[in-house]
């Protein structure tokens, strides 16, 4: 036989002797069975990315918080229901607040015009009223750099900053911070809470100092927006309140300032959001509120804040105490 064709054979021969024990060596090895055996890393699988906006308003309310809107995965927005007063709490981080002007009051056009713009309507978390007519004497309104009523220190202002952010305080008395651009502000009377105190005068003073009322009466729908002592802004609205009620619920919130907004029950009222393909399905949130007509989404002749979920929110952070 010829030496290459006997080398062939041995080799064949060899292979053929030891193959159950190679098989077996092989097959711990794939598997990651036996001393000495080294794995085959595994495919991971990707989580599917979370809808940059989801909002999901409760079926019932308590004291607790609860989320309502979550933005890129996480909370973002959270109600509550306590003493008559629906909450909505909102993260700064993920979200920034707008101010609208309404049909005439202001006039003139403005980037946020008197309905839910194109550029928010896919990303609007909440809505809710602004603050008094103008007429009332007791307001101040600026957005966009042009003033169209002029701001007056001492004033409860809503502050808005051209990087996003939110503050509330006293105009010249603690807002606006230094060196910090401003984008809008909406006053309204004097704080209703500051220093995490409701004022002296909520209770005792109500129609004059607070605002006057359809029907004279003391108890009326009330609104107002606070801040607490970590940013987080607070939405406030009942059927029925006395001032103190509206910023009692507040400082319960965590409020540390605030304004009140608008008064009487066809000015007061709330919505969430919810995104459809048919696009977004507005929800009341007080309960007994009469509503808006259009609910935001049509034009509305008076000015009113929406909440949107910002476009370069950071997820981070989590619910409130």
């Amino acid at each position: 036989m010829p030496r290459r064709l006997l080398v062939a054979v041995f080799v064949a021969g060899a292979l053929a002797g030891c193959g159950g024990g190679s098989t077996r060596s092989t097959a711990r090895s794939r598997t990651g069975a036996g001393h000495g055996a080294t794995s085959t890393p595994t495919a991971t699988v990707a989580k599917p990315r979370p809808p940059a906006l989801a909002v999901a308003p409760l079926r019932s309310t308590g004291v607790a918080w609860r989320p309502v809107a979550r933005v890129l995965g996480q909370d973002a927005a959270w109600e509550a229901q306590r003493d008559g007063v629906t909450l909505l709490r909102f993260d700064q981080r993920l979200v920034r607040l707008d101010l609208h002007a309404g049909i005439g009051e202001p006039s003139g056009n403005w980037r946020y015009g008197p309905l839910i713009e194109p550029s928010e309507i896919h990303h609007v978390i909440a809505a809710f009223n602004g603050g008094f007519k103008f007429t009332t004497g007791d307001v101040g309104w600026l957005a966009g750099g042009r003033v169209a009523v002029p701001l007056a220190r001492g004033r409860g202002s809503i502050v808005t900053y051209r990087d996003g952010a939110t503050d509330i305080g006293a105009w010249e008395e603690g807002v606006p911070a230094a060196g910090r651009r401003v984008y809008s502000v909406l006053q309204n009377l004097v704080l209703l809470v500051r220093d995490g105190v409701v004022a002296a005068n909520a209770s005792s003073c109500i129609q004059a100092c607070w605002g006057a009322t359809v029907g004279n009466v003391d108890v009326v729908a009330r609104s107002g927006l606070g801040v607490t002592a970590d940013g987080m802004l607070v939405w406030g609205a009942g059927a029925h309140l006395v001032p103190s009620e509206l910023g009692g619920a507040l400082v319960n919130a965590g409020v540390v300032r605030a304004v009140q907004l608008d008064i009487n029950p066809d000015w007061v009222a709330g919505y969430l959001y919810v995104h459809g393909h048919s696009g977004p399905e507005a929800v009341p949130v007080v309960p007994e509120q009469l509503g808006i007509a259009g609910r935001f989404m049509e034009p509305y002749g008076r000015d009113f804040f929406a909440v949107v979920a910002a476009a370069q929110a950071q997820p981070v952070g989590g619910p409130p105490g």
